[in-house]
């Protein structure tokens, strides 16, 4: 990670971490590197998320763009991969989100995309750092007619709904489905989206007042559309993120269905009709073995990437596969988007299931899912990478492995988007592996002195 980059744009608390300041820093550097090549005068598309923050971020990227030359226009409250489609289909220079996805509201963050419509590599994201941390007097400033111009767009919602709508041919008619918006970007375009496919639709958690974005809801937070759907006889219902790149569903017994077990069903299908590009789907270091054993079952290759839907989409380009994503609900169908995509998820997984003529439990049925704990363990900027040279962690972590062998695995990782250290044990055990976990835990805890 880089030092203003994770794994997925800056991100930071709003104001006092990612200030305005550096927002505006930001939008300045991303339009000179993004826009360089240019024989135009170039343009950059703005969108965000529903925190009470965004409008704010969004005023200091737009002073910070339009101060090197660049043009902005303002997309409005969109999911992320609305920006990512929008940029390409708008033969725009550069697209920029505003949104810290699931984190609660005090975060925010800035996702960065290119010219085609795909997040940036970390050669670009380190050249953007490197102008604004070290070599700020680089940053030519325009003034009297050569400063950019603010538009406002007030298509991009129904743009971005009529791509998803044309990613199917099949008429969702009949199936009634419930849709949890995490009071985020999905609240603009879910309803009208999915009714306009044929659906039935029931909406929870889609009045964002800025301040309720991901609060109790959306796809980290599962339990009330877990018992909406039940309680409301829907076929399945599908929860969102703040910035609706994720999504995860229930089937219409209440039951979660997961990132893992969405891949499956998708590749699974795929494969069956001759449309999985060379036999594979990529997933990540996080998936759980229950996937793997799947793929084995049903000659489905597996392509392993790290953590993070940037390095899954880095596997498919590289390897020439269209389906990839993660655990949480990160998936990318890669001949319909260049990014991850909770609604386009959602649709592909409903029309599966109206063509299969099957109810929800019977298609998540496709994988058994191995017990699996996960502990998040908060640190402070002086604690990180500093297990991994702890021998009292590591010859501990290497015990536990011992004793599951190829019964299970561990994997102790640094999350890419928040200060954590995320332990994380599978295993068919569910007592053994959560007491090891909890071992693990406590002894960083216990290293790193909190």
């Amino acid at each position: 990670m880089g030092r203003l980059f994770g794994t997925d744009g800056a991100r930071g608390v709003a104001i006092t971490e990612l200030t305005c300041e550096l927002a505006m820093e930001i939008g300045r550097a991303a339009a000179l590197v993004l826009t360089k090549k240019a024989d135009h005068k170039a343009k950059i598309l703005i969108g965000k998320d529903t925190r009470i923050s965004s409008d704010v971020l969004e005023a200091a990227l737009c002073a910070g763009i339009c101060s090197v030359g660049a043009d902005a226009e303002i997309l409005g409250v969109v999911p992320t991969p609305a920006v990512a489609y929008l940029v390409k289909e708008r033969n725009a220079d550069a697209g920029v989100m505003i949104s810290a996805s699931h984190n609660s509201v005090e975060f925010n963050g800035i996702k960065l995309f290119s010219s085609t419509g795909y997040k940036l590599s970390d050669e670009i994201e380190e050249e953007i750092e490197r102008l604004i941390l070290d070599n700020p007097e680089e940053i030519e400033l325009k003034s009297h007619t050569e400063i950019g111009r603010i538009t406002y767009s007030d298509t991009a919602a129904d743009d971005y709904i009529e791509h998803v709508k044309n990613s199917i041919s099949t008429d969702l008619s009949g199936l009634r489905i419930a849709l949890d918006c995490a009071n985020g970007s999905s609240s603009a375009t879910a309803r009208k989206l999915f009714e306009e496919l044929g659906a039935d639709v029931k909406l929870i958690s889609a009045e964002p007042d800025g301040t309720n974005i991901n609060k109790n809801c959306g796809s980290t937070h599962m339990e009330n559309l877990m018992a909406f759907v039940v309680e409301n006889s829907c076929d399945c219902g599908l929860a969102f993120d703040g910035d609706a790149d994720r999504c995860l569903a229930v089937d219409e017994k209440g039951e979660l269905i997961d990132g893992d077990k969405l891949i499956a069903i998708c590749a699974k299908a795929y494969k069956e009709q001759g449309r999985l590009k060379n036999n594979a789907a990529v997933v990540t270091v996080m998936t759980n073995l229950g996937y793997r054993h799947f793929a084995a079952e049903n000659n489905i290759d597996t392509i392993t990437a790290a953590v993070g839907d940037r390095y899954v989409l880095e596997k498919m380009l590289d390897g020439g596969y269209n389906i990839g994503g993660e655990q949480s609900g990160h998936i990318i169908f890669l001949d319909d988007a260049t990014t991850g995509d909770g609604q386009l998820s959602g649709v592909k997984v409903l029309e599966i299931l109206k063509n299969s003529g099957k109810k929800m439990s019977e298609l998540a049925d496709i994988m058994y899912k191995f017990p699996q704990v996960m502990i998040n363990v908060r640190i402070t900027p002086k604690d990180k990478e500093m297990w991994k040279n702890d021998s009292a962690i590591t010859d501990l972590i290497e015990a536990h492995e011992k004793t599951l062998g190829d019964s299970g695995r561990i994997l102790v990782r640094e999350s890419g988007t928040e200060p954590l250290i995320r332990v994380m044990i599978e295993g068919k055990d569910f007592a053994q592996i959560n007491t090891m976990a909890i071992e693990i835990a406590d002894k960083i805890k216990e290293r790193s002195g909190r």
